[in-house]
């Protein structure tokens, strides 16, 4: 049964009202035949002085117990009719909660656990669906003129057709590159085509057998034949067999390459390099790439390039720190911009206006390398 206003009504007079279309309330709200708003001056605490501990303790079951209003030991349901023993001992609570975890036995399992059994229903993955392949075929109308010429043609003239139109994987390399080049076809035929031809056996390349201290020695006799040293991937080169060598160059005249490319520089060796590069005359070309130089010792040597001013060539990229920074940049731009006889100058720069500005300057100097006056001739009669 279910009250609304006083009056009572059945369940099946519930399921009529629920079918039937529903009506704006224009009487206020009721409870127990009471307007709500009187309950408003109800005094609650007449009311609960009146009630016994039983209707109490059932009330404050109904009460929420995150009610922020209550007190915090009246915000749990749980009620113990034990009298207190003493006051709490947080550490003897502790260890005596611990001590009956550790001693009370664990539940035991329905079925005792077998290694390599499986228990209830294995799921086994769905299956995708195969996708069925549909040949489709495809109606082309060359005309008349096309479809004989494609039906008379032999096999080297649809080959030659394929690299004219760009078909490149109807045909190996050997096959497109002698289509290009005009060289007729390279055999294979029909049974060719997407067929990858056998790569070709390159011999690895042979270490780099120069004699360390013999070519330190002709540095600081200064060998006129000698004009290009290669330490090229020599990594047991010691610091003191570079500093013996930086030394010899400024007394030498006829050395124009230096190329000491994954040989183990670091920042000590470069900044002795940087001050043989201020002595020597006679160096074109450097080539330092590959190395454990830092942004402080390429701005270095390439300072050092300004004061002889015969350097044409200057490789420094892959070191030891990939990014050189904005301030680096634009300090080995301005160096850059100084030197009017740099031609190249092999480093990785990030930022686009470094790039930009020290191509235009290199072009500059290429130029004006390039450019030769023509000589007047006077004629007088």
């Amino acid at each position: 049964m279910l009250a609304l206003s006083g009056t009572p009504l059945s369940l099946d007079e519930v399921n009529t009202s629920s079918k039937t279309t529903t009506s704006t309330m224009s009487t206020p709200a009721k409870l127990y035949g009471k307007d709500v708003s009187e309950y408003d001056e109800i005094d609650v605490e007449s009311l609960l002085s009146q009630l016994s501990a039983e209707e109490i303790s059932i009330l404050a079951k109904e009460v929420d117990p995150d009610d922020s209003l209550l007190p915090p030991d009246q915000r749990c349901s749980y009620e113990c009719d034990k009298t207190p023993t003493g006051p709490l001992n947080r550490k003897k609570l502790i260890q005596h909660i611990n001590k009956q975890a550790l001693e009370t036995p664990d539940q035991p399992e329905m079925k005792p656990y077998v290694p390599g059994t499986v228990r209830g229903k294995k799921w086994i993955p769905p299956e995708n669906p195969k996708q069925k392949e549909q040949d489709e075929q495809i109606a082309i109308d060359l005309g008349d003129e096309f479809e004989e010429a494609l039906n008379t043609a032999s096999q080297d003239e649809i080959i030659d057709l394929a690299a004219i139109l760009g078909f490149h994987s109807m045909m190996n390399q050997d096959q497109y590159h002698a289509s290009l080049l005009d060289k007729g076809q390279v055999g294979l035929g029909w049974g060719g085509i997407t067929k990858a031809s056998q790569p070709k056996v390159y011999p690895p390349e042979e270490p780099n057998r120069t004699d360390v201290e013999e070519s330190i020695k002709r540095v600081q006799d200064d060998d006129s034949k000698l004009i290009e040293l290669n330490w090229n991937n020599i990594n047991n080169v010691s610091d003191e067999k570079l500093e013996q060598l930086f030394q010899a160059l400024p007394d030498n005249t006829h050395l124009e390459v230096l190329s000491l490319a994954n040989t183990g520089l670091t920042d000590k060796t470069a900044f002795k390099l940087a001050e043989a590069l201020e002595k020597s005359a006679t160096l074109r070309v450097i080539n330092l790439e590959t190395n454990k130089i830092s942004a402080v010792g390429i701005v270095r040597l390439v300072k050092s390039l300004l004061v002889q001013r015969v350097i044409e060539e200057f490789r420094a990229s892959n070191q030891r720190s990939s990014v050189l920074g904005n301030k680096t940049e634009m300090e080995i731009t301005k160096l850059v911009e100084a030197n009017p006889t740099l031609l190249r100058l092999g480093l990785h720069l990030e930022y686009n206006d470094a790039r930009h500005r020290i191509a235009t300057h290199l072009q500059r100097n290429i130029d004006r390398t390039n450019y030769r006056p023509l000589s007047a001739t006077v004629c007088c009669s």
